[in-house]
């Protein structure tokens, strides 16, 4: 089994469990295990014997049977977008803080390893999002596995967000900007901004707008084979763009078309993967903090 890790080069911990993350990997037989130059630069200055790679690689050009994700969700987006369409499946070790895509604990990991080496584990299929713009202008990784978004840009005034959904006018925003989500992303901004939790497995797009002035303009969800057009007006002719925080500002006269993409990343999960118990402990649901006095 060819193994590649990803790793969040920011936190110090994340050195830490990456070693243990091989170790636990050594143990089941896999020694064929490759990292991004970058990520043993960082391994090697936190004091780590990075000689158990056999390769390390630059940019998007490996290939591997099962990737890791050391970190957060952040990570774990951030090394989707460096598989792209190889369909590599990807679990997510979580060194960070809430962890709806990055859900195995560290204390967790040498069973995870485990289960992996024996195959008992399962694969969800996350539905992306792609991006269309005239003449290509958005020329990054044109995918997003959360959301995108479409922001005000250096100014107090809101955006006028003209919306097509499947052909049909839908509405014209006024607001601070739009989302478009997946259900992947339910859990993410969209949630932040008041929209609705969707489990993994639903095919649809959620449609939210962030701080609207009419405050009857609620979220919308809408099937995942829809195409959605987007036209913006701004008083000063730009806005920004940001596929899952990878951001870019275009002007006005660029208009978005916003589709399911043709392939998904595949999330690793462990047998006893229970989405409503994660739910429950990430956001505390259930519990009552308040503290009684007599």
């Amino acid at each position: 089994m060819r193994v590649i890790i990803f790793g969040n080069p920011c936190r110090k911990e994340i050195a830490g469990y990456t070693i243990n993350l091989v170790n636990a990997l050594q143990a089941k037989g896999c020694t064929d295990i490759i990292i991004e130059k970058d990520f043993a630069k960082y391994l090697q200055n936190s004091g780590c014997d990075t000689g158990f790679a056999t390769e390390m690689v630059d940019g998007t050009e490996f290939s591997a049977d099962i990737a890791f994700s050391v970190g957060g969700d952040g990570t774990f987006i951030k090394s989707s977008a460096k598989i792209g369409k190889k369909e590599i499946p990807l679990l997510g070790i979580n060194a960070g803080r809430l962890g709806f895509l990055a859900d195995v604990h560290g204390d967790e990991m040498e069973a995870a390893v485990s289960e992996i080496a024996e195959g008992r584990y399962k694969i969800e299929d996350r539905a992306l999002l792609r991006l269309y713009t005239d003449s290509k202008v958005y020329s990054d990784f044109n995918y997003a596995l959360n959301e995108i978004a479409v922001l005000k840009q250096d100014s107090s005034a809101m955006i006028t967000i003209h919306a097509w959904a499947n052909g049909k006018f839908l509405n014209t925003y006024q607001a601070d900007g739009l989302l478009v989500a997946t259900s992947t992303g339910s859990t993410a901004y969209s949630m932040s901004v008041g929209g609705p939790i969707i489990v993994p497995q639903a095919c649809n797009f959620i449609i939210i707008p962030v701080a609207p002035h009419s405050l009857n303009v609620r979220p919308l969800i809408v099937p995942d084979d829809w195409e959605i057009e987007l036209q913006i007006e701004s008083r000063n002719n730009h806005f920004l763009i940001a596929l899952d925080g990878r951001n870019n500002v275009f002007d006005t006269n660029t208009k978005l078309k916003i589709k399911k993409a043709a392939f998904h990343i595949k999330s690793i999960k462990r047998e006893n993967n229970d989405f409503f118990n994660t739910l429950r402990t990430k956001l505390m649901w259930g519990v009552d903090n308040r503290k009684y006095t007599i």
